[in-house]
């Protein structure tokens, strides 16, 4: 499966979609238009204006995406896509709004069978077997948690070590250690912003200069940064 799962889509000071600009051109290739734009992670301003927002952003690498939430038809329209790209968001939203509209299955196989998915943040957690490691609050309830299962991996996106000075609430590595001591047999890989997973021909790349940080049962949490590294990983896992 070709994927592009980036851990958010704008970097602190930057242009929105500006740092990802050139993967998500390289990784699309010859495909410029009939891109299929998901925007249900959008909860505070309409689909409308999130996929205006994509264009805008998009428009200097020669990219047009079109709205899934304007197709009468919308399993249909998955079908006839030559790309399919998911925005961030809130993950539950999202989630909520590929079951009610029975995308679900019709995305798993469209990718399945070789048609490019671009995900940032809510849409990277998408291409998981679970939301539940999302960042997000649970604001409506999903049919369930089984996301795309696209990955045999979780992601967190927006991974960070922070830890805000004098505040008693659970760091991210904290709650992703919780994760796994409840689903033993699943690894997490902690994606920091600015970090993208890139997979394509079954081998893995980390695109971008930071570590990211892998978390498996067992183990103690620790950083890589290569793509080498991550394929041995996931070769292990």
């Amino acid at each position: 499966m070709d994927l592009l799962l980036l851990s958010n889509s704008t970097n602190f000071g930057e242009e929105y979609l500006s740092y990802p600009r050139q993967a998500i051109k390289d990784f699309l290739g010859r495909i410029k238009d009939n891109i299929l734009f998901i925007p249900y992670a959008g909860v505070t301003f309409s689909w409308d204006e999130y996929t205006d927002k994509v264009n805008e952003a998009l428009v200097e690498i020669g990219v047009k995406v079109s709205g899934v939430h304007s197709s009468d038809i919308p399993v249909k329209s998955i079908k006839e896509a030559e790309a399919i790209m998911v925005g961030g968001g809130n993950s539950f939203n999202l989630l909520s709004e590929l079951y009610k509209n029975d995308l679900v299955k019709a995305i798993q196989e469209k990718v399945s069978s070789g048609t490019p998915y671009i995900g940032w943040s809510a849409g990277s957690n998408m291409a998981c077997p679970t939301l539940k490691t999302t960042n997000d609050m649970p604001i409506v309830e999903p049919p369930s948690f089984e996301a795309l299962n696209l990955i045999p991996f979780q992601i967190n996106p927006h991974y960070t070590e922070a830890v805000i000075p004098n505040h008693g609430g659970e760091s991210r590595e904290l709650r992703i250690l919780e994760f796994i001591e409840a689903n033993k047999e699943m690894l997490v890989i902690g994606l920091p912003e600015g970090m993208i997973i890139q997979s394509k021909n079954g081998q893995y790349d980390l695109i971008g200069d930071k570590k990211v940080k892998i978390f498996k049962h067992g183990m103690e949490p620790y950083f890589i940064q290569s793509s080498k590294e991550l394929n041995q990983v996931l070769s292990k896992s």
